[in-house]
């Protein structure tokens, strides 16, 4: 672990290039922003609840008015920013990083009591970076798809060391806590029967927090086996927090690149819903296998390449109001997710992960038969979204909670994290979630 220790050392906020920097905030703003869509659900309820009963303490609990110990902490702000699926992602490992280190850098900031801006921000790049090569090792040395949960566990570890201030020889025993007692769920269960145990990140966070705590205190692990191997040869020359993609839909990934198609085709050829009678769409299995058509719960609807493509062609677009509530009851929408054929296509299934296709095909009420031309998502590493793209994301999704005065204070603090502490930014985190706030307020 070498090279990881003096990685952990040599990397500093003013050491990086402004790309990087300014990367670091936008990844920030994100993920704060689907917190507290994800918020609003009741996933999100439930879990800030448990935590606080469960996991008593004082530390602030993002996105509520409760409080738990740091553990606590770190398993509802993961969940929570997991509630609502529209969270950045590393295709190579077909999970999160940003989720679950972040939700562990808030618990730990709090516990070391860490203030200052830049040592957070720090924390988070070498954390991405960590987090990258260990999703990429674990899934190139094991036979079965685990969730991020799985080696976000070590990535939080690994940053709680550092922040902790624990030696070489106390990470590496953090590590290797976290890989032994971290959630090696199995991502295709979840898939097949969505429910909101989602991608393991909060539970992730929490053992990699306590894994951290618990080296600090004397406790030994095995070796992070994970920490070792070819992927680990360009730490600290490739940046892959550069690498990850951005969600225009809060929805499954593999989902998305049959919403660009079948919005393509709506907007191309003028159509309006009802003049749709089948649709049928082709992408790689693990897309084919979002097999819900009558989603119950958010979390089927998540979990659905079906549904969020019928709300598409119905609403011209998905929102995380589509996705719960009334619209799961929409007429039209429901009829067009029955009226939907899923089919496995090989080009796609070459493709996939780095890459992840999908092609639409309908067939209209008067027997035209319309084709899209393969698509894939928005807003991957190697198209990204623009920065006011990404404000205007978060805007809709903290304006219904905060009102606009607070949004922007929050997104202000964000971005000067560098220069400021976390003080200010906590206290804009940590209050009640109230209903929608009128847009004049």
């Amino acid at each position: 672990m070498i090279k990881l220790h003096d990685f952990s050392e040599s990397l500093s906020w003013d050491g990086l290039d402004e790309a990087t920097q300014r990367q670091a905030h936008l990844c920030l703003m994100d993920l704060i922003g689907v917190g507290f869509g994800g918020a609003q659900t009741e996933l999100a309820r439930i879990i800030t609840t448990h935590a606080a009963r469960q996991f008593g303490g004082s530390h602030s609990v993002p996105f509520s008015d409760q409080t738990a110990s740091a553990a606590g902490v770190a398993l509802a702000t993961g969940m929570t920013i997991d509630a609502l699926d529209g969270h950045d992602g590393f295709n190579p490992s077909k999970g999160h990083i940003g989720c679950g280190v972040v939700a562990g850098l808030f618990a730990l900031a709090q516990e070391a009591r860490i203030d200052d801006g830049k040592v957070l921000l720090e924390a988070l790049v070498f954390a991405y970076e960590i987090g990258a090569r260990l999703a990429i090792t674990l899934h190139e040395t094991v036979p079965d798809y685990h969730t991020s949960g799985a080696w976000v566990a070590v990535a939080v570890a690994a940053m709680g060391a550092r922040m902790l201030g624990l030696p070489p020889a106390q990470m590496e025993h953090a590590m290797g806590i976290a890989e032994y007692h971290g959630p090696r769920s199995q991502m295709m269960r979840c898939i097949d029967h969505p429910t909101m145990v989602k991608d393991g990140s909060g539970w992730g966070a929490m053992a990699g927090v306590s894994a951290a705590l618990l080296a600090r205190d004397g406790f030994t692990g095995a070796p992070a086996l994970t920490a070792h191997g070819p992927a680990w040869e360009d730490l600290g020359a490739r940046w892959y927090i550069h690498e990850q993609y951005f969600k225009p839909y809060p929805v499954c990934r593999w989902a998305q690149p049959p919403v660009e198609a079948a919005l393509a085709l709506r907007r191309q050829h003028g159509l309006v819903s009802t003049q749709i009678k089948a649709i049928e769409i082709a992408s790689f299995h693990e897309c084919t296998r979002l097999a819900t058509s009558l989603p119950a719960s958010t979390e089927d609807a998540q979990y659905s390449t079906s549904f969020p493509c019928a709300v598409a062609f119905v609403r011209d677009g998905i929102a995380p109001s589509d996705l719960t509530g009334d619209a799961l009851k929409d007429p039209e929408i429901l009829r067009l997710s029955q009226a939907t054929k899923m089919v496995e296509a090989e080009e796609a299934n070459a493709a996939f992960p780095l890459t992840r296709l999908a092609q639409v095909h309908l067939t209209l009420q008067d027997g035209t038969r319309l084709s899209s031309d393969w698509h894939q998502p928005r807003w991957d590493h190697d198209a990204p979204p623009t920065p006011l793209e990404l404000r205007e994301k978060f805007d809709a999704l903290v304006r219904p909670v905060l009102g606009i005065q607070d949004t922007d204070q929050l997104a202000n603090e964000i971005m000067s994290l560098a220069n400021g502490t976390f003080a200010p930014l906590l206290g804009l985190l940590a209050q009640p979630i109230r209903p929608a706030t009128t847009a004049s307020s």
